[in-house]
């Protein structure tokens, strides 16, 4: 069925090929920017508010989440398989994914969706495995599984959005993960929409309402520490070098909403090459590409990070081995 679902769907993309039609998330959209797509965006996220969106952060002295970028999915799922296992038996928390999830190919599509199900699965198994091999009434679909991508300019290409939103629905949310109850502490993952290389008017605006920050004004020290996450990159590797990167008046923005928040860490990609800066106290790292055929040979592709109970955040690269058969 899922097969078949996509063929509709990648058959309808070449009849709508031509239109600029935008329908509710999740249904066939073509040529959305990014107004449209946040819009939709904002309609689905406060339908589904806190649906998965709070995590218990420690059983142990830490919690780690894990970071990749530019998958670039094809026909070859090798190093997104790697990624997904390499978190399962690491016990990280949370995976996130910086964009370019994908090329824009229903086929490629269904490869990951599967995968995804796959994981969903394992990660049942492994986390809830007397509901899963004992209750009757127990179904996948009762997981939440930890894995929260943002959405790239690749994703977004050739009707990409209707395949792209079909899976994650939204293009930007955000994720709080509870590290202490007396008193309440939080710590907040805040994932944008910067496929189109701008996040817009429609989402400047719901940023400077804090759409993306409902604790914040509540006269309370609840986050404790804030992690956000763009494809769009805010620093080129080298000034040398050719990459797109935000207006200068969304830069600035973008700078004084981290500044806001007291952001700890962003997370970046698009370019398909490491750099690492800090502008105050805010950490930038940008990664490489994950994708095998942008980097077929091992290497540090990845990002772990590690939050101690007592606040202190550290991180490492992590290598990837996956190679083409």
């Amino acid at each position: 069925m899922k097969t078949t679902h996509y063929i509709l769907l990648g058959a309808v993309l070449l009849v709508l090929s031509a239109c600029d039609k935008v329908s509710p998330i999740g249904v066939l959209v073509s040529g959305t920017g990014v107004e449209d797509r946040v819009k939709m965006s904002n309609a689905y996220y406060q339908g589904h508010k806190g649906e998965g969106s709070m995590l218990s952060g420690y059983e142990g002295d830490e919690y780690t989440f894990l970071v990749g970028a530019d998958s670039h999915l094809t026909t070859d799922d090798g190093r997104m398989r790697e990624m997904l296992q390499i978190a399962l038996d690491n016990n990280d928390l949370l995976m996130a994914h910086l964009g370019d999830i994908a090329d824009t190919k229903a086929e490629y599509y269904i490869i990951l969706e599967d995968l995804i199900d796959e994981y969903r699965e394992k990660y049942a198994k492994k986390y809830y495995a007397e509901q899963y091999l004992n209750d009757e009434n127990f179904s996948l679909d009762q997981v939440s599984y930890p894995f929260y991508p943002v959405v790239g300019n690749h994703d977004i290409t050739h009707n990409g959005w209707a395949l792209w939103s079909n899976i994650f629905h939204s293009s930007f949310y955000d994720v709080y993960v509870l590290v202490n109850l007396d008193p309440p502490q939080l710590d907040h993952f805040i994932f944008l929409d910067s496929a189109s290389g701008t996040l817009g008017r429609e989402q400047v605006r719901l940023l400077e309402e804090g759409v993306l920050n409902d604790y914040y004004d509540t006269g309370e020290k609840i986050i404790r520490h804030t992690f956000v996450f763009s494809h769009t990159n805010i620093f080129r590797p080298r000034s040398v070098e050719f990459a797109s990167t935000f207006p200068r008046e969304e830069m600035f923005f973008l700078l004084n909403k981290f500044s806001e928040w007291e952001t700890d860490m962003v997370f970046l990609g698009h370019v398909h090459k490491w750099d690492y800066q800090k502008v105050g106290d805010t950490e930038y790292l940008t990664l490489d590409s994950m994708c095998e055929a942008n980097n077929p040979q091992p290497g540090d592709y990845l990002v772990r990070v590690h939050v101690k109970k007592d606040g202190t955040i550290s991180w490492e690269k992590v290598r990837m081995n996956y190679t083409k058969k």
